[in-house]
């Protein structure tokens, strides 16, 4: 069995959907079901008795030592997190008290239930993370490298970085077997619609401005979320315990291309009634506090020691990507709330 934490979220969801299509390996699921977590996202699976569901949070010691006891899983793969680094500029405390205080007691529960069964060598505890911890890049710069310095430049970067630095040492103060990932953007089916894919799409069909942070010239390294889940997959089965392993997109764009992108495939499968392009509703708006300016991603190392590399292009994966949102307008409209609606007039006024 899997213990995954966080695995109602956008990335959670889709692994979580993905391993149980691929495996008869259940998945014990412990989630918070805070705004970006959703039960709707793992709607298809009701009735699975490979799917388990608890709602609660890695913060609470004492559960997640029951749920250990209880379920005896091989290994955790924890994508608990908040992960929006506008909110984490607006509220700084829950990103604190997730991503490091609910990693050290995570990480605490998985200790003494290693080491209360001999030290299992095949246990695992697999730590999703981000290229934000490595800072900004500027435009000749070579892409973030497993051994980049850490540079987090928000409240949320700096957070993940110190989960990041908790799971290390576990591993050499007490040889608990981690591994670390730390990815790139990612986009695709299940993504809550604060961020800039899934809320350009939205926004466009309700024919509201496409927000763009100051010349929209920010670069990201795109990576398509299923994509994602296969390299995961790929460093449970096989990644050295204490080994980080970078994965990326090899896709390098700006925002402004990336929403310019977006605009040009909704012109073509779903036009404006008055016949006129999304371009048309792109607002460029201030710059957020302390935005970085390029992330990219060098993801060699898992290509040459594991044999993983992303199967989708930017253009195969953006073009999924807005299907998807046409076809779930309904997924859409429920996670969309007032709170939600407020929250962007907050954010992008």
């Amino acid at each position: 069995m899997l213990f995954v934490t966080g695995g109602a979220g956008f990335i959670g969801s889709n692994f979580v959907l993905d391993w149980l299509a691929q495996s008869d390996e259940p998945v014990l699921n412990l989630d918070a079901l805070t705004y970006a977590g959703n039960l709707g996202n793992l709607r298809s699976l009701e009735g699975d008795e490979g799917h388990i569901f608890v709602h609660g949070s890695i913060a609470d010691g004492a559960l997640v030592e029951r749920l250990l006891a209880d379920y005896r899983p091989r290994a955790i793969v924890n994508f608990a997190a908040e992960s929006h680094v506008d909110r984490s500029i607006h509220g700084p405390a829950d990103f604190i008290d997730t991503n490091i205080v609910g990693t050290f007691r995570l990480l605490e529960a998985a200790r003494a239930y290693w080491s209360g069964g001999s030290k299992d060598d095949s246990f695992r505890f697999l730590h999703i993370s981000t290229d934000e911890v490595f800072g900004t890049l500027d435009a000749d710069d070579e892409a973030f490298h497993e051994e980049t310095q850490y540079q987090p430049n928000s409240p949320y970067s700096a957070s993940k970085a110190a989960s990041d630095h908790l799971v290390r040492a576990y591993h050499h103060t007490y040889g608990l077997p981690v591994l670390t990932t730390n990815c790139s953007n990612n986009y695709g089916p299940f993504h809550f619609p604060e961020k800039l894919i899934p809320l350009v799409i939205n926004n466009a069909l309700l024919g509201r401005p496409l927000p763009l942070y100051g010349d929209g010239q920010q670069i990201r390294d795109w990576l398509y979320v299923k994509d994602h889940c296969s390299a995961l997959r790929r460093v449970l089965q096989s990644g050295v315990p204490g080994r980080t392993y970078n994965v990326g997109g090899w896709n390098e764009r700006t925002n402004l291309d990336v929403v310019q992108s977006i605009c040009d495939l909704l012109d073509e499968l779903k036009p404006r009634d008055d016949g006129q392009s999304y371009r048309g509703q792109i607002t460029f708006v201030t710059d957020r506090p302390g935005h970085d300016r390029r992330y990219a991603i060098d993801a060699r190392r898992i290509e040459s020691e594991l044999g993983w590399r992303p199967s989708e292009t930017f253009e195969s994966g953006i073009r999924k990507t807005v299907g998807w949102y046409l076809d779930n307008a309904e997924w859409v409209r429920n996670v969309t709330s007032g709170s939600y609606r407020n929250w962007l007039e907050k954010q992008y006024a």
